[in-house]
């Protein structure tokens, strides 16, 4: 029998719903994964930031081996340990406290799902507006698309739910919309899939007190920044607010499909019983697994370790003086590289070819958003290997 080279089986076997892709990973430790010719990469997307601890954490490993031992799975009809534990750790962790409540899911998009219908939830009077960002993203299902931002990826899917306006990234803009007959505004703190766009000075603080004076639901889009990738558990926390609802997925599972909303003081209230659900969500394996991220997230300190790394790669690529590179966006371990020409695919494979996985998140951002785990090692490693293909445009 013919063994085809793996890019034509993947061809012929997968639907062509994304790119093709750039490399068959067969291994990961740490920061770093390896392909089936044996190269080594240095791992700084962390599968889109979800890898928080890297590859193949040994207590990543052991909760995942101790639990699907144990009961891997229960359906909703019944609760298990690691789920409530979990849950009462989101608690704590978001800010939500005695009054906050968790929804379980099994990625980011189907957290914001859930939002969307907590959303339609608070349709007391005339509130039947959804507001929402331009170029924001929050998932490619259905209610997730018409709440993202961006026209080209729901056109080919109209009529997606509506309800949903889309405005400006602007303190005027945002004052100027919310009123009494909205019943939700869906923000991302940055903007990652744009490019790692921070929203303006201020603007998180002005939507949290215009939200609360005409009772509209503020909702934050935390699954690319939660988990304390922004250096803080949460990007809000910089800001100093809550939210009415969060959403949670990527870094929470450490590679295992997980998402959650967390929901605060009255919004608590708004769901019912048989109003929302899923099979799989929070099964014990996969909550066991978070909680053993968690764990170590909070143990290490891996939020101050955000912080630190985040600072350093700064200097470094801003120390690079490149006539290709115009800013560094971002805050932590989510960083987004502006370019000063449309070169981002073209350097995104320069560091392929060096062994640097990044990511090209637009034709002039390069996305960066490595482990929390990172050192000065891979630091180093970092600054030589973009060096070098930054060198070579």
């Amino acid at each position: 029998m013919t063994q085809h080279p793996w890019q034509d089986r993947f061809a012929d076997a997968m639907m062509k719903t994304f790119s093709p892709p750039l490399a068959m990973l067969v291994r990961g430790e740490g920061c770093y994964v390896w392909d089936e010719k044996g190269t080594q990469y240095l791992d700084f997307l962390a599968g889109i930031a979800v890898n928080s601890l890297g590859h193949a954490h040994p207590e990543v490993v052991a909760a995942v081996t101790k639990q699907i031992g144990t009961i891997s799975h229960v359906s909703n009809y019944f609760a298990t340990p690691p789920q409530i534990e979990l849950a009462e750790r989101l608690k704590r962790i978001t800010g939500a406290g005695d009054e906050g409540r968790v929804y379980f899911c099994n990625s980011g998009a189907e957290a914001n799902e859930a939002a969307f219908k907590l959303a339609r939830l608070n349709n007391k009077g005339h509130r039947n507006r959804i507001i929402s960002l331009h170029d924001s993203f929050h998932g490619r299902t259905m209610g997730a698309l018409a709440l993202s931002g961006k026209p080209h990826m729901r056109e080919a899917f109209e009529p997606v739910p509506g309800g949903v306006e889309h405005i400006d990234s602007t303190i005027k803009a945002l004052e100027a919309t919310i009123d009494n007959t909205v019943a939700a505004l869906f923000l991302e703190p940055v903007k990652g899939e744009a490019g790692v766009i921070d929203l303006p000075d201020g603007y998180l603080k002005r939507a949290r007190e215009l939200c609360t004076e005409h009772g509209v639901l503020l909702i934050l889009d935390e699954i690319q920044t939660g988990i304390a990738r922004s250096g803080a558990w949460f990007a809000y926390n910089h800001a100093d607010i809550l939210p009415d609802a969060v959403t949670i997925a990527k870094g929470m599972g450490g590679g295992v499909p997980i998402g959650a909303l967390v929901t605060f003081g009255w919004a608590s209230e708004l769901f019912r019983r048989g109003q929302h659900g899923s099979t799989f969500a929070g099964n014990p394996l996969v909550t066991a697994t978070a909680n053993a991220v968690l764990g170590v997230i909070e143990r290490d300190d891996l939020a101050a370790n955000a912080t630190l790394r985040g600072q350093q790669l700064r200097e470094i690529i801003l120390g690079f003086k490149s006539p290709w590179i115009e800013e560094v966006r971002g805050r932590g371990l989510l960083l987004g590289i502006g370019l000063t020409e449309p070169v981002a695919l073209k350097l995104g494979a320069a560091a392929l070819a060096e062994g640097l996985i990044v990511n090209a998140a637009n034709e002039t951002s390069i996305r960066i958003a490595p482990p929390l785990i990172v050192g000065d090692t891979e630091i180093a490693d970092f600054q030589d290997r973009f060096g070098r293909a930054l060198a070579s445009l």
